[in-house]
């Protein structure tokens, strides 16, 4: 009887081991098997026309004899100062110089500059030039720079020749971003700026629940690719992230008599 009972279950267990073998079998079978491919259109496309979209149509815009867009602010374009204002005092007038040759300068001790209108998401185009007169080096040669909502700068530097620390260097997001390469052209030319701005966004909370970005081109060379703004662009200190709103474009008196000129923008 016990003989039995023995065989009995060593049956038992050589059976479903068996069992369990070809259940192993078959999921392997299962897992090899092709995923079938569903996203075949029901039909084929064979006429062009199917894959035509007309509407909506895109705007057209024609340029000034500046090559400005139709559909651009200007933000200067030599005649006056009237679209700024002063940092330290909004009441009062923007107080860097006029050229006869329909440029601006920086005016040393007058304090920074910006625009009585705020803007959210832009594309900013400007010129500037380094001083005629070339002096200092490192961060107090052609020192400016031009800042989104009062908080996030681009920086404007001759950077032509001129060694200083790479985060803070012509085109940098101000210690923060690094540009792909040194476009910076020599002191006695001027140079172009061709910023992409997105603004930073916030919920009702005061939390930042997007990044803002910014894309630069100098001189026609892309030097920073959709990059992230870590937060407000700080000489000391890490980036910070209070909740704003839209804010003026700032450009900032370095002590340096930079020169700008054919400032406009375009809102996105």
């Amino acid at each position: 009887m016990k003989k039995l009972s023995f065989l009995l279950l060593l049956t038992l267990i050589v059976y479903s081991c068996k069992q369990e073998k070809e259940h192993t079998d078959q999921t392997a079978i299962q897992k090899e098997k092709p995923v079938q491919d569903n996203t075949k259109p029901e039909k084929e496309i064979t006429d062009p026309k199917e894959t035509e979209v007309w509407e909506p149509e895109p705007k057209a815009i024609s340029f000034n004899e500046n090559n400005v867009p139709s559909d651009a602010i200007v933000l200067f374009n030599g005649s006056n100062l009237d679209s700024w204002v002063s940092t330290k005092d909004p009441s009062a007038t923007a107080g860097w110089t006029i050229n006869p040759d329909k440029t601006m300068t920086v005016k040393p001790g007058t304090g920074d500059i910006q625009t009585k209108q705020n803007f959210g998401s832009i594309q900013l185009h400007l010129e500037w030039s380094a001083p005629d007169v070339i002096e200092g080096e490192g961060q107090g040669r052609g020192n400016s720079g031009v800042f989104f909502q009062n908080k996030y700068e681009v920086q404007i530097l001759d950077s032509y020749q001129n060694r200083t620390y790479a985060n803070g260097q012509a085109t940098s997001i101000y210690k923060q971003h690094i540009p792909l390469v040194n476009a910076t052209k020599a002191p006695d030319q001027w140079q172009t700026y061709d910023i992409i701005f997105h603004a930073p966004e916030f919920d009702a909370d005061g939390n930042k629940t997007k990044s803002g970005s910014f894309t630069v081109i100098h001189n026609g060379v892309l030097v920073q690719d959709h990059i992230e703004i870590l937060g407000s662009t700080e000489y000391i200190g890490s980036p910070k992230n209070e909740a704003h709103g839209k804010g003026p474009i700032k450009l900032q008196d370095h002590s340096n008599p930079v020169q700008y000129r054919n400032i406009w923008v375009r809102e996105l």
